[in-house]
């Protein structure tokens, strides 16, 4: 979702920062820098497992994720979220033409949940997932993607699925779903050469013109 279909103007690192905060890493130090910088190549990832890779024990990690979900939740519910322009009109597009669509996130479901509140996306789409809705590992693994494709019995088959995402994560994740279809956007973490690295089959200026790309790829 961030990145992809919504534009948070840079909220993940300032979540961060206060997570960090809250376990005695201040800003400014070099060893904010490197925990942040981590932050950023992990974009996409579930965060919980970003706060495990970051702070070692799970008693820490889960303190480190509940401050950042807290410090994140509050940034939305400033209003310091908004659509990527045409994100909306691309999924109402998707699904006028019989397509399903499904949410994902690296988030946790609390926070995906003030993203949809926030933006007035509820019932949207037919299906949201956070991490723990599909076991409890996020990307890069495929598991949202494959509990998108078990949950829904859209399609046929996984060949039959279209991955779109901002993040090298997301493009990895689509790739080991099986997916037909796995398209990098360019409004978000980060950019072609590295979704192009990690696998994306298409890169596209943002999730507007997937319509458009679906028709012609023929998902």
């Amino acid at each position: 979702m961030a990145g992809t279909t919504v534009a948070d103007g840079g909220l993940v690192e300032q979540a961060f920062s206060a997570a960090a905060r809250e376990l005695g890493v201040e800003p400014g130090t070099p060893d904010h820098a490197a925990k942040l910088e981590y932050v950023r190549a992990t974009m996409g990832e579930s965060k919980i497992s970003v706060f495990r890779h970051l702070f070692g024990d799970e008693t820490r990690a889960r303190r480190a994720n509940t401050a950042f979900e807290e410090a994140y939740g509050d940034l939305v519910h400033g209003g310091r979220i908004a659509p990527i322009p045409g994100a909306r009109e691309a999924i109402e597009q998707l699904k006028s033409a019989g397509t399903t669509v499904v949410l994902t996130t690296g988030f946790a479901r609390v926070t995906q949940d003030a993203i949809l509140d926030a933006l007035g996306w509820r019932g949207l789409v037919e299906l949201t997932l956070c991490p723990a809705d599909a076991g409890g590992r996020g990307r890069p693994y495929p598991d949202m993607v494959l509990s998108a494709f078990l949950r829904t019995g859209a399609v046929a088959g996984v060949q039959e699925i279209a991955v779109v995402g901002d993040t090298a994560y997301d493009m990895r994740s689509g790739v080991r779903a099986g997916a037909g279809v796995v398209a990098g956007v360019l409004t978000g973490a980060h950019g072609e050469a590295e979704l192009t690295r990690h696998g994306a089959t298409h890169v596209l200026a943002s999730v507007a013109g997937l319509p458009a790309l679906l028709d012609r790829v023929g998902t």
